[in-house]
């Protein structure tokens, strides 16, 4: 862990480590996992900050639409029932303006302010990068979260790490690692070293949704994991394709990311 970074006294829990990133490549927290981060225990009271948040939102003009769409979720209650609940798919910005609406009293509070005060900025730097600046950055996030999910993987009994690995390009792509190379003639190179943003963007969302399913969903044993695998990845394809985004194999292979010049991404350290 960074010197510099930013962890809630929350056991196993820090802002990062709930962050999700939806199939646009665009990163989200839910209410509902945020709200015991900040110290709150009811959501009554919680979305009572909620709602003060996004009246600062709306005050300095930016749409409460696109940074606190309301979902609804599926939660398992004491006797085993579910029952669907509301809740909010969060942005960094509105997660920073719920942290400055919350109890100023509150520990948790003070350090989401903190927190999301910095990261906000860092979202903004990242804004004004030019495109391979861009790439560098996501190729950067890819190789984190993948970290992540081989170690999540392992928990889960994950011993054959190639075909874990296949299984998730299978879903997405179509085809093997191997196929996808020989598709795109990028040789021996690492298939992420050589993708664009839009398909950095397409994996991360694979990687960091596969690592959230087989935690949430307690999956044990390598075949279990590697069809959780393939069915997220296939998942995000599907999206793709409803969209009418262009398949990732098809997408054109990139220089390789050594030959960026990353003097910019500096900036988001």
């Amino acid at each position: 862990m960074k010197k510099n970074s930013i962890t809630p006294s929350t056991p196993h829990k820090n802002f990062e480590g709930i962050k999700k990133i939806d199939e646009n490549g665009v990163e989200y927290w839910e209410a509902r996992e945020l709200m015991p981060l900040l110290g709150y225990t009811k959501w009554e009271n919680f979305e009572k900050v909620v709602k003060k948040a996004k009246i600062a939102c709306k005050k300095s003009k930016q749409p409460v639409e696109n940074h606190f769409p309301d979902v609804r979720k599926m939660v398992t209650l004491g006797s085993g029932s579910k029952r669907r609940v509301k809740d909010y798919k969060l942005s960094r910005y509105a997660c920073y303006l719920i942290a400055q609406n919350g109890d100023s009293s509150k520990e948790a509070i003070a350090t989401a302010q903190t927190y999301f005060a910095v990261q906000t900025r860092r979202q903004e730097i990242y804004q004004q990068l030019d495109e391979n600046t861009k790439r560098l950055f996501i190729r950067e996030e890819v190789r984190k979260q993948n970290k992540q999910l081989f170690s999540t993987a392992r928990k889960a009994g994950v011993k054959n790490f190639g075909k874990f690995n296949n299984m998730g390009y299978l879903g997405l792509y179509g085809m093997s690692l191997p196929k996808i190379k020989k598709k795109k003639g990028i040789g021996k190179d690492d298939v992420f070293d050589r993708a664009g943003a839009t398909e950095l963007a397409a994996n991360l969302f694979r990687i960091t949704q596969t690592d959230d399913k087989i935690v949430k969903d307690k999956i044990k044993g390598e075949g279990r994991a590697s069809m959780t695998h393939y069915s997220v990845g296939h998942k995000v394809r599907k999206t793709i394709e409803e969209i009418g985004g262009e398949m990732p194999e098809s997408l054109p292979a990139e220089q390789h990311v050594k030959k960026i010049n990353d003097r910019k991404i500096k900036k988001l350290k």
